[in-house]
């Protein structure tokens, strides 16, 4: 499932709260029309960060480096039967 386009969800957001100024601007009820605007304006940003986290998190992880294998084991067994062969 694919997630909605940011533009389209702040859109939205955009559109709710438009509605709803529109509504308290027609009623003469400048008190709401602040409560509005503030809160429009806190709720969008508080979207985009969860935008972002969301773009972070659905992003391809970076390439992690392989982990180091150790030691060669044949070196090891070389290194071995050098040490043993000096005895």
């Amino acid at each position: 499932m694919t997630p909605r386009q940011r533009d389209r969800i702040l859109q939205n957001l955009e559109n709710v709260y438009r509605e709803a100024y529109d509504r308290a601007k027609a009623a003469n009820d400048a008190a709401r029309m602040a409560d509005l605007d503030a809160a429009f304006q806190r709720e969008q940003l508080l979207l985009e960060v969860l935008l972002d986290i969301r773009d972070a998190l659905a992003a391809p992880a970076a390439a992690a480096p392989a982990p180091d294998p150790g030691p060669d084991p044949i070196t090891a067994l070389e290194t071995i039967r050098r040490i043993t062969k000096l005895r």
